[in-house]
């Protein structure tokens, strides 16, 4: 699949900047400037959002090899990921097939294992079916403006900031309806799929992921990386730090995207 990029600075080491579930390369476009001053940035959109093709299959495994195509077409070699979320997941699951392409990997508030029982467990994570639900519910083309989106979908979704995020994927056809421009439907039949990880147990019984240095970057408010989960997280990639964000969620970049940077840069070392 050919994915559509945006491109930032034109020196130093290639860094891919790979979106999180509802997300896109936009999203990422303040951050993507900022750290251009020192790499050639890539802002990716990944299938079925922003303005990548939309496909019936959606897993990490097609998400990877999206990616290994945009490396090929692109002519990079060897890349630093930087993934947030299903894309920092992206990140890992393309380091655990070409360990060799990876010169670094960060991983933005998102762990190797698989999150199908988070909602559950936390009352600070997402529960996507019940989004997804409720978004594949509204009937856009009867509304007028995103204000009733808006005002339709905080029943369903209390947090402003969230129902913000999700309404960036709105736009208008070619009848001047509004409409999700992410593959929604797709997206819902295949969460199960985006909630997945890594074979744990069999990549650690071979040593885990080695070859480069890893950080995980976790929001201090959000339990997608929780202090329980760091010794599974260097079982998988045996060179990983672990770091921090105060005052952060899951959407750290939103939140507290000074911060980020800033770990960033001196993981980094620029």
């Amino acid at each position: 699949m050919k994915l559509y990029y945006r491109k930032y600075g034109e020196v130093g080491v290639p860094l891919i900047i790979i979106h999180g579930l509802y997300g896109s390369g936009d999203n990422w476009a303040g951050i993507a400037r900022e750290l251009s001053e020192y790499f050639e940035v890539y802002a990716i959109d990944q299938r079925n959002h922003g303005r990548s093709p939309h496909d019936d299959v959606h897993s990490y495994e097609a998400m990877r090899d999206d990616l290994a195509g945009f490396m090929d077409r692109l002519k990079i070699r060897r890349a630093i990921l930087l993934g947030h979320s299903m894309g920092g997941k992206t990140a890992m699951f393309f380091a655990e097939r070409y360990p060799e392409r990876v010169q670094t990997l960060i991983s933005v508030d998102m762990g190797p294992g698989p999150y199908h029982d988070l909602a559950e467990m936390s009352h600070f994570a997402a529960d996507h079916a019940a989004m997804m639900d409720a978004m594949l519910g509204l009937d856009l083309s009867s509304m007028e403006g995103r204000e009733d989106i808006d005002r339709a979908l905080a029943p369903h979704i209390g947090s402003d900031r969230i129902r913000g995020f999700l309404l960036k994927n709105v736009g208008r056809n070619e009848n001047e309806n509004f409409e999700w421009r992410i593959n929604l439907k797709v997206l819902r039949k295949n969460l199960d799929n985006i909630l997945d990880g890594l074979d744990i147990t069999a990549i650690s019984k071979k040593g885990g992921i080695t070859g480069f240095p890893a950080l995980f970057v976790a929001g201090e408010r959000s339990d997608y990386i929780r202090p329980q989960d760091h010794v599974m997280i260097k079982s998988v990639f045996p060179a990983a730090e672990i770091v921090s964000i105060p005052n952060a969620g899951h959407w750290v970049h939103v939140e507290q995207p000074e911060l980020l940077i800033k770990n960033i840069r001196y993981f980094l070392s620029v």
